[in-house]
């Protein structure tokens, strides 16, 4: 059986902690020389206890291993910027040439700037023209047919108010053909007037609702 992951955090026995300083500290020695032999490598290794004793492995005089790597380090940071600046500048030329890509291709597809182009290149253009022109004609259809049908919802709306306005002609027509008869057939319109003159004068003093015409007819047929 191999042996189960550890979780890695601080010791907190101080012990086990020590015991685990010196088996791992002497793991990595040994990991270092083995390095530096087998790959011929130039390697320094320092190591502070936490009691602040030093620990070191070179196989190489420590001082100059140190040395060498500060010029490194800052032979590295001129390069990293140097990479830097030639990353930003590399972009920059990429960018102005897509720019300068999508400008010749916006005159092409407004017609201009064709002669230098191939007869590959006018059958590209030409259908971008063509998907694009799909493309707007559907949605001009699409909004054209949103317009017929608000314009069929108005006219539908607009006859019911036109057949609401024809009634109320009709209903005016009628009322006013009635006021225009003679006083001896409003016993066939409203019988009830003779039989009750009483009932016409409540009528006429509490309905609101009655026309002029209305009240007309009423008042023919109480005098009547």
């Amino acid at each position: 059986m191999g042996r189960g992951k550890i979780e890695i955090k601080r010791i907190e026995n101080t012990t086990n902690r020590q015991v685990t300083f010196c088996k791992r500290r002497n793991g990595l020695l040994k990991k270092a020389y083995e390095l530096s032999v087998l790959c011929d490598a130039e390697v320094a290794l320092i190591v502070f206890s936490s009691r602040g004793r030093v620990y070191e492995f070179s196989n190489n005089n420590i001082r100059s291993t140190i040395e060498k790597y500060k010029k490194a380090n800052t032979d590295g940071s001129n390069s990293v910027t140097e990479i830097n600046a030639q990353y930003y500048q590399h972009e920059s030329t990429k960018l102005r040439h897509q720019i300068q890509m999508m400008q010749n291709s916006n005159r092409n597809l407004m017609g201009e700037c064709l002669s230098s182009l191939t007869i590959k290149e006018l059958k590209q253009v030409e259908n971008r023209l063509e998907r694009g022109i799909s493309r707007i004609r559907s949605k001009k259809n699409e909004l054209l047919l949103a317009d017929i049908e608000f314009l069929q919802k108005k006219e539908k709306e607009l006859d019911h108010e036109n057949s609401f306005l024809r009634a109320k002609i009709a209903e005016v027509d009628r009322l006013q053909q009635l006021n225009m008869l003679p006083n001896d057939n409003l016993d066939l319109v409203h019988p009830f007037l003779q039989r009750d003159p009483l009932l016409t004068e409540n009528m006429l003093q509490d309905c609101s609702e009655f026309t002029d015409a209305d009240k007309k007819i009423l008042t023919l047929g109480k005098s009547s």
